[in-house]
């Protein structure tokens, strides 16, 4: 009996150190280029501190570009069917899955700058959105630092130069923007957006200043329009990092908590400093005659018109069984602009 146990003893040791010895490759996908902010700056770095904090143990195979088949509308769905570990994607492409979070989408109620906007997304998914992500291993759930107008040939200073422009919108919450502003929106994936703009399909887009270098957006646009200072921007793209809730419950518990002191608030603040630094760099290169600030007159003219579209929202988030004045006025409070 007592070899026996010896025996048991010694096969139980053995089977926490394999497990502890464990290696595991994470298979992330992503719709950007490998030469892409997102990529370069942030997962590649974010990779590398997983492999050193783990002795080699955690690696990453990335996908940029839709490498693994699909549209950027299927990443969410990827990562919960486990074709891939982790993806980087807006929610917003996948159309009404991610209801609670459209909230912080929503015209004018998110200051500019990474850092600012992060921190409030990152407290509102924290309080009031983690039912839209069930079934995921959250990672992080972040902003764009804010969308500005950034148009063809037309420099837009009121509400009245919007009238018949087309404008590229990057989801649904955004097309409705650009509606309600007496605009037309047009959906197109960032990739076709400068062409757009170039060939006249579009005569703008309502977009971030850090995806401008990367996409070429102020090679074919001259006019690039921004809220009064201190304002809350015209729109936000919100972005996550989601992983297969399968595949993280499958790893050790040290390989977990690597993944988890790496999260979270801590990868929200990763993204804040390169998206800043990208969007200051943009902002800095463009020519002072191409920067337009809205007045306030004509800033308060857009938000009011905007209204329509945040009460259609209301409307459409009640009918979904959740209460919608509550969830914008919780992204107002956060924001500091509770009304």
């Amino acid at each position: 009996m007592k070899t026996m146990t010896i025996a048991a003893l010694f096969l139980a040791m053995a089977g926490t150190a394999s497990a502890q010895a464990e290696t595991v490759t994470l298979k992330i996908a992503h719709f950007l280029p490998s030469t892409s902010n997102a990529q370069a700056n942030i997962i590649e770095p974010w990779c590398e501190q997983l492999r050193q904090e783990s002795n080699d143990r955690i690696k990453c195979q990335l996908y940029p570009s839709m490498q693994l088949g699909g549209t950027p509308a299927k990443l969410a769905d990827m990562a919960r069917n486990g074709v891939a570990d982790i993806v980087w994607t807006a929610p917003a492409y996948s159309a009404g899955k991610f209801p609670r979070v459209e909230a912080l989408e929503l015209p004018f109620v998110l200051p500019y700058g990474g850092k600012a906007g992060n921190e409030i997304i990152w407290k509102f998914y924290e309080q009031y959105a983690k039912d839209d992500f069930k079934g995921y291993k959250v990672l992080v759930v972040h902003g764009d630092g804010g969308m500005s107008l950034h148009t063809r040939g037309k420099a837009v200073q009121t509400l009245a130069d919007l009238k018949g422009l087309k404008l590229r919108a990057s989801s649904r919450t955004a097309a409705k923007t650009v509606e309600s502003l007496d605009a037309t929106p047009v959906s197109m994936p960032p990739a076709q957006m400068t062409e757009a703009i170039s060939k006249g399909v579009v005569d703008g887009a309502l977009a971030a200043w850090e995806v401008v270098p990367a996409t070429k957006l102020d090679e074919v646009t001259q006019y690039h329009s921004v809220t009064p200072a201190g304002q809350p921007a015209f729109g936000y793209t919100v972005l996550a990092m989601l992983m297969n809730q399968r595949k993280f419950d499958s790893l050790p518990a040290d390989l977990q908590a690597i993944i988890e002191r790496n999260s979270g608030k801590a990868l929200s603040e990763r993204f804040a400093t390169a998206w800043d630094k990208a969007s200051d760099a943009a902002y800095a290169a463009t020519p002072a005659a191409g920067l337009v600030s809205i007045d306030a007159n004509a800033y308060s003219q857009m938000q009011a018109s905007a209204a329509g579209a945040v009460q259609q929202w209301i409307k459409e988030a009640n009918e979904k069984g959740l209460d919608g004045n509550a969830l914008v006025q919780d992204v107002r409070s956060l924001s500091g602009l509770a009304q």
